[in-house]
């Protein structure tokens, strides 16, 4: 099987991956703001659709299709603003409709699963920072004139997910167990709500000025 990389390699890939998979991030604030306003079922859906959009991410490094986005400063700038875009709308319906109102009204915002799979994967697909981390991280763990390169990257891309999802769904259940305590405490609720507000903005913010390398 040589599209999987020596163990050395895969060890320090592993090691890497895991301190990215904790470091937060859009998809991150997004699947916890979820947890806490909808539950953990709702909130793995969003961690199911960024997961989504690792796929998609893995398979445009590996087919080189990044390199021509980030290359175009008509896409790059598409791409960009479109993320910057979506975030600010999931700022806004955070302030809107945040944790604090009933299920019903939840359920209108898009409580479903697949507006939940939607969120998550559109969140991360449209980020041009997790493109520009594809394109620079993935391809340090392999060789340029590997005949195998593009099979590693695949792998890779996908061993990044088996490290990730556990990750995230441990950072869902944490806040669902704390949904209950904050149920309770109305104020801090509608705290939190602000504070994912001004979360999604900053990144927003961030992806907007984010400059192809």
């Amino acid at each position: 099987m040589d599209f999987i990389p020596s163990l050395p390699t895969l060890l320090a890939f592993s090691a890497a991956s895991l301190l990215l998979a904790m470091t937060p991030g859009p998809d991150m604030t997004l699947s916890i703001s979820r947890a806490l306003a909808q539950g953990k079922k709702a909130a793995l859906f969003v961690v199911l659709g960024t997961t989504l959009g690792v796929v998609v991410h893995t398979c445009l490094v590996a087919f080189g299709i990044s390199a021509l986005i980030t290359a175009s400063p008509i896409a790059f700038t598409v791409l960009k603003t479109g993320g910057a875009a979506y975030l600010l709308c999931l700022a806004i319906q955070a302030i809107r409709f945040g944790s604090s109102l009933s299920v019903k009204k939840v359920d209108a915002v898009g409580g479903t699963p697949l507006a939940n799979i939607s969120n998550g994967f559109w969140v991360n697909l449209l980020n041009p920072k997790v493109i520009i981390f594809f394109m620079t991280f993935l391809p340090q763990f392999v060789t340029a004139g590997d005949p195998a390169v593009t099979h590693k990257l695949l792998f890779l891309g996908f061993f990044f997910i088996v490290i990730g999802m556990p990750v995230n769904m441990l950072v869902v259940l944490a806040a669902d167990g704390l949904s209950s305590w904050l149920q309770r405490n109305r104020g801090v609720m509608r705290g939190l709500d602000y504070t994912f507000a001004s979360v999604f903005s900053i990144f927003a913010v961030k992806i907007f000025f984010t400059q192809a390398r």
